[in-house]
């Protein structure tokens, strides 16, 4: 009998200690998923490379294994003020932390030691892909026109698979994202502030028309395979972005002027309509460069790259708000 995709069940559960496998259940667990993408077995392989009187290949003996994984989830907060929503913990596995203020908002930024991990038990159809000590890298994606996503790509530690039956799931947390129009999402913001002490919004700066925006955290994931332990770790982040804009003659030439003075300036996009599942993704010190001449439909636009930098505290180059 032929097996299907869309008979895919996710699971992804925190790890307490790392590596240790929290065994994630799909009644608290199940992600809803899109996109899906999987390499259930990489190996480093080392060519026995045999002298013989003969022509021919060697065979390769299988040294250290590990999963790649890949997916969407959708961006929408809990529904409830203040609470993490069901795809915080895919987030704390790629070296971000959460912080909940009551009554106000989640927030999710980055953190250079700590780093969270999780297992993620992957069901196709009947068996069972495992990957502990699970660890990643997301993309925001916002972009007009389409539903906002967190876009992710994990290694994780390989576990031989299994044959089981795919488990029940529930997914009733995960709420419905808004699609990214002009009803549900605010103009991007050059050069505002966030409220971070009191309810999350961006004031004053200047607002263009654009495409929405998409940013990159830009994790280094290395696969360290020693004696006494497997680890994944994130030793590198370098976060980028892109945005493309609606300008006015007078505006593009301001802003080609920010290029080359390699100018800082916040940016900010806020998100949805609906309380408490709202998002709002700001950057708080952005290098633009690259600028592109972009033709929608015969409109001109101009695109640009973004290089999100860090403050000289570190750890705030990203800021992910939402539950508000």
């Amino acid at each position: 009998m032929s097996r299907l995709i869309r008979n895919t069940v996710i699971l992804l559960k925190a790890e307490t200690v790392y590596g240790t496998d929290p065994v994630p259940v799909g009644t608290t667990d199940a992600l809803l998923v899109s996109n899906l993408s999987i390499n259930p077995f990489n190996a480093k392989y080392v060519d026995r490379k045999l002298v013989r009187s003969y022509l021919g290949a060697s065979d390769k003996l299988v040294g250290a294994k590990y999963v790649e994984m890949g997916f969407d989830l959708e961006l929408a907060g809990a529904g409830t003020v203040a609470t993490a929503p069901p795809w915080a913990p895919s987030l704390l596995a790629c070296a971000m932390a959460q912080t909940l203020t009551a009554t106000v908002r989640a927030d999710y930024t980055p953190v250079s030691t700590g780093f969270g991990s999780c297992t993620i038990y992957w069901y196709d159809d009947g068996l069972l892909h495992k990957a502990t000590g699970v660890r990643g890298n997301p993309v925001f994606k916002m972009a007009v026109g389409d539903k906002p996503v967190i876009s992710y790509k994990f290694m994780g530690a390989y576990s031989t698979p299994t044959v089981v039956s795919n488990p029940a799931t529930t997914l009733t947390a995960w709420k419905t994202p808004q699609i990214i129009t002009e009803a549900n999402t605010l103009d991007l913001t050059f050069g505002g502030t966030h409220a971070t002490a009191t309810a999350p919004l961006i004031v004053g700066g200047t607002t263009y028309p654009s495409q929405g925006i998409e940013v990159d955290l830009g994790h280094k994931v290395d696969f360290n395979d020693l004696l006494g332990g497997q680890t994944f770790d994130i030793s590198e982040r370098s976060a980028s972005g892109k945005v493309t804009l609606d300008l006015t003659p007078t505006q593009e030439a301001a802003f080609m002027q920010m290029v080359d003075s390699g100018t800082l300036q916040s940016v900010g996009l806020s998100h949805g309509t609906i309380t408490n599942q709202k998002v709002l993704l700001w950057l708080p010190n952005v290098q633009l460069s690259n600028p592109q001449k972009v033709d929608s439909n015969g409109k001109r636009l101009v695109g640009f790259d973004l290089t999100c930098l860090p403050s000289a505290a570190g750890n705030d180059e990203v800021r992910l708000v939402t539950s508000f």
